[in-house]
């Protein structure tokens, strides 16, 4: 395992290395999750490409630091988490909040960033009220009790009820993430509204939506492709809010076919 000390905060993450040359996916992963939710998709990339996944600060084997968070907090670590690994140019690959972390990290070091790959999540995520009632709830009955309306939005009913192992063990990861964790980042979306932001994209951006994603809808998702100068806009059938898990092959045909595209395009104008 690995670990680094970045803004005073200890991160656990992963760095699967590439031949020389080869470009670099950096993972983020949604509130509540760690790194373990891309596996199935890393293992169909790697020795293609560099990977870096990592848990967020609150978030799996990772510090939890002084919550609440800002989401100034989670883009400064993931820039300074590459800074330290000595990372540029990457396609950044984000779901949900690590959606909202990619395009905070566009926005404060483009130097860090080749492409964003914005998977399940939005310009701006949900209300204020809404928010503020799910970080009151946890606060008086914990993670657990609100969880079973969190996975129903997370996967699809197929999932849930043909893979109830699999579905059983995201509840763990989900119920045992630090409150302080999951609280100080609901509190950091619920502060965070990129549409602005979204309209001054300059790099080729792809959004991409399980058809089922009861968080971050088809419609929110569809909504930020268009904010976003020529972005691309994905559905991917039969998922919820994490289509890395309920169709991992399917989502890692996308991201390929989305950076062969880039690849084309620098091969025409070079």
């Amino acid at each position: 395992m690995q670990f680094a000390n970045i803004n005073g905060v200890t991160l656990h993450y992963q760095l699967i290395g590439a031949p020389e040359g080869k470009p670099v996916i950096v993972f983020s992963n949604s509130l509540g999750t760690d790194f373990r939710i891309w596996r199935d998709v890393i293992v169909r990339l790697a020795g293609d490409f560099a990977i870096v996944t990592y848990d967020k600060r609150g978030h799996g084997l990772s510090d939890t630091g002084t919550a609440p968070y800002r989401m100034d907090d989670h883009v400064a670590d993931l820039a300074g988490l590459l800074d330290f690994l000595n990372v540029k140019d990457a396609l950044i690959c984000g779901l949900s909040v690590g959606g909202l972390i990619a395009q905070g990290l566009y926005a404060n070091r483009p130097d860090l960033v080749r492409a964003l790959i914005l998977c399940d999540t939005g310009h701006k995520i949900g209300t204020e009220d809404l928010w503020n009632g799910r970080i009151a709830a946890i606060e008086e009955n914990g993670i657990e009790a609100i969880s079973e309306a969190i996975l129903e939005r997370w996967f699809t009913k197929k999932y849930r009820t043909e893979e109830p192992e699999a579905f059983a063990g995201y509840r763990n990861m989900l119920c045992r993430t630090p409150v302080a964790g999951y609280t100080g980042t609901a509190a950091a979306i619920r502060d965070t509204d990129f549409t602005e932001q979204a309209k001054r994209i300059a790099v080729p951006s792809i959004c991409i939506v399980g058809d089922q994603d009861g968080a971050t809808t088809p419609e929110l998702v569809g909504e930020m492709a268009r904010l976003i100068p020529g972005a691309r806009y994905q559905v991917i059938p039969d998922a919820g809010h994490l289509p890395c898990i309920e169709q991992p092959v399917v989502l890692t045909d996308v991201i390929r076919a989305f950076i062969d595209t880039l690849t084309a395009s620098e091969t025409t104008t070079h």
